[in-house]
């Protein structure tokens, strides 16, 4: 037992101190996710007052500072809290003789590094969309993506709030995803996770973006602003479930864009009641409710 709170100890310490050198510049920089998540945010942000899509919305617009807050939380604050918790699961399963390469089904990890980074992307997003599609299917785990969907004026800080159990249904999943398809996560991840970042920021944003034919492969703020429409068709659970990637919505034709004006409203039924502060929304997702 000493062995395992030592371990969370040192996992909490480690995190704390490097998320410290991150703010003081003494990390790499382009391992720095504080400061990169500020520098993409700003530029997103500034592109969204430039060319805004929806231009009766506010630069302040509605929740702008709930959103920022939830960023850095689920960012930073949630994941120094949590880091403890992965170190002993890892440690646990090390002690019972499990490892990453106990799963592997083809080892990439001899092959260069650019498609190291290209299949590790595509494994993580993958498993992502498939989460996400769980988030929205089973009444209780929707019960706290809610949250996410409780937004009813779209922009870039939007791409964050989220529930903070959601930390803990895609990590493992994506963990796991990783373990069997690669066994590996490339030193460059950084690559992959600055990309995705900036991507999920635009899909998020007031700009109006389609990225042409790469629509079919890259989602964009069209696409994603009608996952957020608040009367969705008729029949689904869900539509445009895509994180990075569209593609897996056009393969499994979950696909939906009927036009392009941004004028939609965002949310879901009953949203009127939803609570509208940080506390109180994610003590929401543990109550039992029906799905809206």
């Amino acid at each position: 037992m000493n062995e395992y709170i030592a371990v969370f100890v040192k996992a909490l310490m480690n995190t704390i101190s490097w998320t410290w050198k991150s703010i003081i510049f003494e990390v790499p920089w382009y391992t720095n996710f504080f400061w990169g998540l500020i520098v993409i945010s700003l530029v997103v942000w500034g592109l969204e007052i430039a060319f805004p899509w929806r231009k009766n919305q506010s630069v302040f617009r509605k929740d702008f500072w709930l959103d920022g807050f939830y960023m850095f939380f689920n960012f930073f604050l949630f994941v120094i809290m949590i880091s403890g918790f992965y170190k002993i699961l890892e440690k646990f399963f090390s002690d019972i003789g499990i490892s990453a390469s106990s799963f592997t089904l083809i080892d990439f990890s001899t092959w260069p590094s650019w498609a190291q980074l290209v299949i590790f992307f595509i494994i993580l997003d993958f498993v992502q969309w498939f989460t996400h599609t769980l988030l929205h299917k089973y009444e209780f785990l929707w019960n706290f993506h809610k949250v996410h969907h409780s937004v009813k004026e779209m922009g870039f800080a939007a791409h964050l709030r989220y529930h903070w159990m959601e930390n803990i249904l895609y990590k493992p999943l994506k963990t796991f995803g990783v373990m069997i398809l690669g066994g590996f996560e490339p030193e460059q991840a950084y690559i992959v996770h600055f990309i995705a970042i900036t991507i999920g920021h635009f899909n998020h944003s007031n700009i109006k973006i389609t990225w042409g034919p790469l629509k079919y492969i890259l989602n964009n703020p069209v696409m994603h602003l009608y996952h957020h429409a608040y009367d969705l068709p008729k029949g689904t659970y869900g539509v445009n479930f895509g994180i990075s990637l569209s593609v897996w919505d056009y393969i499994f034709r979950t696909n939906y864009i009927p036009e392009d004006s941004g004028t939609i409203e965002l949310g879901f039924h009953g949203d009127d009641k939803f609570p509208k502060d940080f506390i109180h929304q994610n003590m929401e997702g543990f109550k039992s409710s029906k799905k809206q």
